[in-house]
């Protein structure tokens, strides 16, 4: 069985803490790291046929004896540098933006992201259509305070365009120290012009979970992430409910960003018999595919239970996983906006020297056989939820959640 270090989600950027992709958050699932070596398809380091090799060396040693740095202030690269940028142009030939090579500095910082926290901004980005995009800005982070949401375009970073630029990229421009202060350039949906919002960095603490019940009769749990502690704090919140005596129950999945594979399975099996697909990996049939399914805790067996689950743009990996395995056995309807359709999972692997390669060596299917990278997931329950209902402190998706389940 091999062990996932975060995640399931988009790339994230925590730009702030924990995860891979991390928070830099959005759920990739990454595996295992492993050595280049210890892949048994892996036979040999020596080219492969059908390709002119002397290509690649003639234009390395063209460049070596020919090229003069145009300002006097230039430096050569040196051969490792060389040798870093030819991976780089090979991994960004695949037109994927999670498969990426991370030369030793970016690996250390990449295992410095899964493993602790460090100063960022706190929201979760990935790629759209070519353009970095914030998946959903953290629960009372810096980014959210500052008024960034969900579905902004990354513009600039300090005054650097971002076009053309990888997630990782960004994240580094947009990670430092705490207390120092990043500029962020933004296009947003319904701005005429670009938004530019300056946020001080801060060590991001990762919300987890919330819990209530509603004058309605309702009870809701919000779900911030999906981390190492989140199933037990989840296991906590359905005890809350049946105490309350509750029959009705909202999930909140808005500006979930992702998490750990694991913790939406389990969170799955509170809800369903043993054995039901939770999600599948396909490998396009270069290895069997792996189907997670639910261990069966299945609580509410024999219990009335109504329930909605809210979803938006800001709901990417995990909250995908764990919506869609719902939605799709019949347990709950899915209210809101589409979601941010990440279903990847990445491999990471030690190439000597310090350096690493992240690969997409799969993809997230819901129990009935959809891709969540093609287009998410789509609500029962259609509402959107504009920047003037935020500002206004209106919530039409939750009103419609309450609407629909009053009547059950």
């Amino acid at each position: 069985m091999q062990k996932h270090i975060r995640t399931l989600g988009v790339l994230a950027l925590v730009v702030s803490a924990f995860g891979v992709g991390l928070y830099t958050g959005v759920a990739e699932r990454i595996s295992e790291t492993v050595s280049a070596q210890s892949i048994t398809y892996i036979t040999s380091d020596k080219a492969p046929t059908g390709i002119d090799e002397g290509q690649l060396w003639r234009v390395w040693h063209l460049l070596e004896q020919q090229y003069i740095p145009t300002h006097s202030s230039s430096t050569m690269p040196t051969a490792e540098e060389r040798l870093y940028g030819a991976i780089a142009g090979l991994t960004d030939s695949y037109g994927d933006p999670y498969t990426v090579f991370l030369p030793p500095a970016d690996a250390k910082v990449f295992q410095e992201d899964i493993s602790g926290a460090f100063g960022g901004v706190g929201m979760e980005l990935g790629l759209k259509e070519g353009v970095i995009v914030v998946v959903a800005p953290l629960k009372d982070s810096p980014a959210e305070k500052a008024g960034v949401r969900s579905g902004d375009q990354v513009l600039a970073v300090d005054g650097k365009p971002t076009q053309g630029m990888t997630v990782d990229a960004a994240v580094k421009l947009i990670r430092g120290k705490q207390g120092t202060t990043v500029k962020l350039t933004f296009g947003r949906t319904g701005e005429p012009k670009p938004l530019e919002i300056s946020i001080v960095r801060d060590i991001i603490s990762i919300p987890v979970l919330k819990s209530y019940s509603t004058q309605d009769g309702i009870f809701v749990i919000e779900l911030y992430s999906f981390s190492a502690n989140s199933t037990e704090l989840f296991r906590k919140a359905l005890r809350e409910y049946f105490e309350s005596g509750n029959t009705k129950m909202i999930l909140d999945l808005r500006g979930n960003p992702g998490g750990y594979l694991e913790a939406a399975v389990e969170m799955a099996s509170f809800f369903l018999p043993v054995g039901e697909v939770v999600v599948s990996e396909d490998f396009k049939g270069k290895q069997p595919a792996n189907e997670h399914r639910s261990v069966g805790y299945n609580v509410f067996q024999n219990k009335k239970l109504s329930m909605a689950i809210l979803i938006d743009q800001g709901s990417a990996s995990a909250s995908e996983i764990l919506a869609g395995a719902l939605q799709q056995h019949g347990v709950a309807k899915l209210v809101g906006a589409r979601t941010f359709g990440k279903g990847s999972v990445q491999q990471l692997i030690d190439i000597g020297g310090g350096a690493q390669i992240k690969i997409t060596i799969a993809r997230w299917l819901t129990p009935n056989g959809n891709s969540i990278s093609e287009g998410g997931l789509t609500p029962d329950i259609k509402v959107d939820r504009t920047i003037e209902d935020v500002k206004a402190g209106k919530d039409p998706q939750k009103s419609a959640a309450v609407s629909w389940l009053v009547t059950q």
